[in-house]
């Protein structure tokens, strides 16, 4: 298979598990919402930044390093493989001992004991992250897709049975780890990949010395994520960290489809190329404005209706999250780029230019964050949104001039794209305000008609003035 039939089937098949995927994890979060208080979905929330630092450790550095490898051999994986399950051994134990002192950190007794059991995750995923990489590196999207769904329905709905009995915040911990325990379990079965009782020591120092740098940049990455809910934890109340949270959660589903798609497939994709930079720097500015143009439109109509769709979805003790959901939605516009751009220094192999670009843009959203911590929540989020526009700038500085595509031809190309969304999205709100919320409709009535106004003009504009990734996404789609 050639290796634009082979990246267009990787982006049909990846693209359905995460929609699929995204689309049932939805849906039950939804069933979740309108059982469970926000201070549940707050608690959780709290440890959010503990887990993802876990998971960041045993899965970003050394899988990232198999994927981008070439002449790969049973000892690589099983190294790997016995690594991080011994780094998920010694993570838990530490979680372990620190759980008071975290529990204390936000007041919270309970999350002692809720953290002891939710880290147990990270020695069930140490299970299947190589064999989850393998199947990445062939860009075998279609078992991971078999694979996914099950476990997040069936783990749903345990969840949901958990939550419908009464048990509280502790229905999302028992979900949360019968999810990944299922994954493991498919993951053996489907992957044709069981470890040998091999530790190669050269083949783990080949990984680590990529890997390690990936790692810290996928730490620093995480901590970044993470520490708007860490400070609103801190020094707000459980209920406006459930908020903050459900609603980053809500603005995150075309995000995280479209940014995981993406990422897991133009990885695999540049390293395969990444020898020619003229060949790479075409495929990299087409992907770009394709991600763009699907992701700016899906994100400002979102903020347009976002409290008929809060209403409708979560019923309206959740209405206060609407004003946050509004702010990521927006800050989410650029977010797909940011992994994207990334990966054409990982296929360079410049994970050290990532480690320093990861160090400077947590730098300064340090200082920010102090700066605008006296603003209370609002200061935060705006300051998130600034920020996913400064961090685009910077990430695309090092990886345009790899591949000769400065940052000012790189913004000539998506803001166009950008500019068409808003326009479309400032009509849409005009029209919602002075015609459809007037009208008293049902909410899901106002978001249909709102949904078809926003696509017309949209479509009609990016039409009129012949926008680039409508022509390609024919070329890719309807003559492949």
């Amino acid at each position: 298979m050639s290796l634009r039939k082979k990246t267009i089937s990787g982006l049909i098949w990846n693209f359905t598990q995460q929609f699929s995927v995204q689309l049932i994890g939805f849906c039950i979060t939804i069933i979740l919402a309108r059982i469970l208080l926000p201070a549940e979905f707050g608690l959780i929330a709290m440890l959010a930044v503990f887990i993802a630092v876990g998971n960041s450790l045993l899965e970003s550095g050394l899988a990232s390093s198999l994927i981008r490898s070439s002449d790969l051999g049973q000892d690589d994986y099983s190294t790997v493989f016995f690594f991080n399950l011994g780094g998920s051994v010694v993570l838990y134990g530490i979680i372990y001992l620190f759980a008071p002192l975290i529990s204390s950190f936000y007041h919270q007794d309970v999350l002692t004991l809720i953290l002891r059991v939710y880290a147990l995750d990270f020695i069930i995923n140490a299970f299947y992250g190589v064999q989850n990489a393998r199947l990445t590196k062939e860009m075998n999207f279609k078992i991971q897709m078999k694979i996914q769904i099950p476990a997040v329905l069936i783990g749903g709905l345990l969840g949901v049975f958990l939550a419908w009995q009464g048990y509280g915040v502790w229905s999302l911990v028992w979900m949360g780890l019968f999810q990944s325990f299922l994954s493991t379990v498919m993951h053996w079965i489907y992957s044709g990949w069981v470890p040998s009782l091999v530790f190669n020591k050269e083949c783990f120092k080949k990984h680590f010395y990529f890997g390690y740098k990936m790692t810290l940049t996928g730490l620093l990455d995480i901590l970044y994520k993470n520490i708007y809910v860490l400070i609103i934890g801190k020094f707000y109340s459980a209920t406006q960290l459930g908020f903050y949270s459900r609603a980053d959660s809500v603005s995150q589903l075309p995000i995280a489809n479209i940014s995981a798609v993406i990422n897991k497939v133009t990885y695999p994709m540049f390293a395969s190329i990444s020898d020619d930079d003229v060949r790479l720097k075409g495929v990299y500015k087409r992907l770009m404005q394709q991600v763009i143009f699907w992701n700016a439109p899906i994100l400002i109509f979102l903020a347009v209706v976002a409290e008929p769709l809060f209403r409708f979805l979560l019923t309206s003790k959740w209405v206060p999250a609407v004003p946050y959901f509004q702010i990521l939605c927006l800050a989410g516009v650029m977010y797909p780029l940011h992994s994207y751009n990334l990966n054409i220094l990982k296929v360079k192999g410049r994970s050290d230019l990532i480690l320093k670009l990861e160090f400077i843009k947590k730098s300064i959203c340090v200082v920010g964050i102090l700066c605008v911590f006296p603003f209370g929540i609002y200061g935060l989020l705006y300051f998130q949104l600034l920020f996913n526009f400064l961090g685009y700038y910077i990430n695309s500085i090092y990886s345009g001039q790899l591949i000769n595509y400065p940052i000012r031809e790189q913004i000539g190309d998506i803001v166009p794209i950008i500019a068409t969304s808003v326009f479309a999205g400032i009509l849409c709100f005009l029209a919602d305000m002075l015609c459809f919320s007037s009208l008293q409709l049902l909410d899901i009535t106002r978001i249909i008609i709102d949904g078809l106004f926003f696509s017309l003009i949209y479509l009609a504009s990016s039409s009129i003035l012949k926008l680039a990734p409508i022509h390609d996404f024919k070329q890719l789609i309807l003559k492949r």
